[in-house]
């Protein structure tokens, strides 16, 4: 045996979405009802166990077995379930990975299960079965029952006594006999795919990372449950207080209904057509009370971030520890991970000086005392979500980040030397910036240092081809700068950074001779593949970039420029690129394998988070942050060059330093 393609049908009385699959797997109402497979691609052969079938022995020996390749589409869930099924059932079977101290020990090693979904993602093909399916003109297309099959049996449709009630195969046979074609079905689709996709397989060093992504996935951070109880229990109470003062100020029945809200605003001589946080910040710049009080307490409100807390609940194992917050590939552009469940990808910052006494006083629980100390109780939890995340007893946190990782890629890639000696001599890039910009010396709170604000903006915001909309976009406007000083301020940047202006547009040239020609072309070490309906950017690491259906098309300025098909808000579509954003992606790839080949450099650590282009560690108390940093700043063969800086700091809970 060299290969199986699997899938499983499942009830569990949890939300898989809210939940993800660890957590779905650990309610002890958990089970795999079917199990399709096919064996180095033979007829599909389904076992009922449901209704009293068994595996046979082969097949599952071939499961712990790595050098046997285990596929499906979001091959995690399939390899978790399993887990759980032969931890329990075949315990003789069943064999994890890693140390006794490690905390994967539920879960098979993830060597050998290859996802392909992974697949579509690194060809920049759809996330979703049904949708890559239909892109790639499947006959053995999903069958559309399948929804209906899954509510019918595997979410409870009942409770007895507490315990959740699941449909069986004997309350609807007809139903079962479709849902067992249906899983079948499911194999012959995933097959399919493979096929399809097997002309541009996905390389080894690929699977590599895949299988440290898993790893970290399997591992999971811990969660200070205590701490997340009370925040939940603060929430609704500010909530509740909020909402009730609310209504005695405006009258309103619901302060919560937008339509009721706007109305009140409207009599009052504030008309507006949206409540979002940015209308309600500009109403704010002109409001009165008992407008401005309502409009404050509005956001108060709106505060979505506490939400994370009921994620962190819904998500948490019964060890604490909350388990797949990270989808490899998540970003087929550039392959840059994404985040799930809890999305640590955008917790919102701490300012509170004293963090451990607002964690204590809050955990304390008493509303009134959490009120008078720090003002904005949803405003105090929102800051205290990162401290939620702690590391297990014994242990502290590490954590670890690139310093300014795709300035430092996009001077490496255009040569631009000036920039490189700043990285190289340590020095603020803010400041090098202004200075370059405007021609005088800047010292971030000294000579010139009012200039520092100018060059941070322009960095931020225009070194993707970005003129005066992105500087908007950035908050030029709100930091002080004139309408009149940003087409300056473009020039000024573009002028101070000839080479990686240059760049864009030798990138551009590079896409377009390679996508009309259907030839590869090579410009700054980048190499643009286009062959067989692909566009391929091959990066220094080795590693591709792929854009589906290449043309030359026309842009809304009436010039050319590139589009491919990709997915957009879920829907598959056709996109427009040109030079800059090309260049983007390229850089934001790169970023992305400096990280993965430090997380494999510091492999041998408990990695149990990343975030951009930081990474968390359990660390044991003897490891210091220095040799974190010395690890993670080493250069990858293909990176000679790169001026690269990681920084770092030791905690007892999760905070921005």
């Amino acid at each position: 045996m060299k290969e199986m393609t699997i899938d499983l049908e499942t009830r569990s009385d949890r939300d898989l979405k809210k939940c993800g699959v660890y957590a779905y797997v650990g309610s002890p109402h958990f089970a795999i009802t079917l199990f399709s497979v096919s064996v180095d691609g033979s007829a599909v052969q389904l076992y009922d166990l449901a209704c009293g079938d068994t595996i046979p022995l082969k097949i599952l020996h071939a499961l712990t077995d790595e050098s046997v390749i285990k596929r499906a589409f979001n091959v995690n869930f399939e390899r978790i379930c399993l887990s759980r099924y032969l931890r329990e059932c075949y315990p003789k079977i069943f064999r994890s990975y890693s140390i006794a101290e490690d905390t994967v020990s539920d879960y098979l090693s993830p060597v050998g299960w290859q996802c392909t979904m992974v697949h579509c993602r690194y060809l920049g093909l759809p996330s979703t079965f049904a949708q890559a399916g239909k892109v790639l003109h499947l006959e053995e297309q999903k069958m559309p029952e399948g929804k209906a099959l899954i509510r019918y049996f595997c979410v409870s449709c009942d409770t007895v006594d507490g315990i959740p009630v699941f449909h069986s195969p004997a309350d609807a046979p007809e139903k079962w006999e479709i849902f067992k074609k249906y899983n079948i079905q499911d194999v012959e689709s995933e097959m399919a795919i493979d096929r399809k996709l097997s002309g541009y397989p996905v390389p080894e060093s690929i699977w590599e990372q895949f299988y440290l992504d898993q790893e970290i996935n399997d591992r999971g951070i811990a969660v200070d449950m205590e701490l997340v109880e009370a925040a939940l229990t603060l929430d609704g109470q500010a909530k509740s207080k909020l909402s009730s003062e609310m209504c005695r100020i405006t009258g309103v029945e619901n302060p919560n209904s937008v339509y009721q809200l706007l109305d009140w605003l409207e009599k009052q001589g504030y008309a507006s057509d949206s409540l979002d946080k940015q209308e309600v910040r500009r109403l704010l710049q002109t409001a009165k009370d008992p407008v401005k009080s309502v409009l404050e307490m509005r956001l108060q409100l709106s505060k979505s971030s506490v939400k994370k807390y009921t994620a962190m609940q819904q998500t948490a194992c019964s060890d604490h520890r909350a388990r797949g917050m990270f989808s490899f590939y998540g970003a087929s552009r550039t392959g840059r991970f994404s985040g799930r469940h809890i999305q640590l990808q955008n917790l919102p910052q701490n300012h509170i000086i004293d963090l451990t006494e607002a964690r204590e006083t809050v955990k304390y629980g008493y509303y009134d005392e959490v009120e008078m100390l720090y003002e904005d109780v949803p405003d105090t939890l929102s800051q205290l979500i990162r401290t939620a995340f702690v590391p297990r007893k014994g242990y502290k946190f590490i954590v670890a980040d690139f310093s300014a990782i795709e300035a430092r890629v996009i001077a490496w890639l255009a040569g631009e030397d000036w920039r490189l000696d700043v990285f190289a001599d340590g020095g603020d890039i803010y400041c090098a910036s202004a200075s370059q910009m405007f021609g005088v010396p800047v010292i971030k709170n000294g000579v010139n240092g009012h200039l520092r604000q100018k060059g941070k903006i322009a960095e931020l915001a225009l070194g993707y081809g970005g003129s005066v909309g992105a500087l908007k976009s950035m908050g030029a406007i709100e930091m002080g700068l004139q309408e009149n000083e940003l087409q300056p301020l473009v020039d000024a940047w573009r002028d101070a950074n000839p080479n990686i202006t240059a760049l864009w547009w030798a990138v551009d040239r590079a896409v377009k001779k390679a996508v009309r020609e259907k030839t590869t072309t090579t410009t700054h070490g980048i190499r643009f593949i286009c062959k067989s309906g692909m566009l391929f950017i091959e990066l220094p690491s080795g590693r591709r970039l792929a854009y589906v259906k290449p043309r030359i098309g026309e842009n809304k300025f009436g010039g050319e420029s590139v589009t491919y098909e990709g997915s957009t808000n879920k829907k598959w579509e056709r996109l427009e690129s040109y030079g800059p954003k090309f260049v983007e992606n390229i850089v934001q790839a790169i970023a992305r394998d400096i990280l993965c080949y430090a997380l494999q450099t510091l492999s041998h650590c408990f990695i149990v988070a990343h975030v951009h282009d930081e990474i968390i560690i359990e660390a044991d108390r003897r490891m210091s942050v220095e040799a974190v940093c010395e690890q993670m700043a080493r250069l990858p063969d293909w990176a000679e060059g790169l001026q690269l800086r990681a920084d770092g700091y030791e905690c007892e809970y999760y905070k921005k330093d």
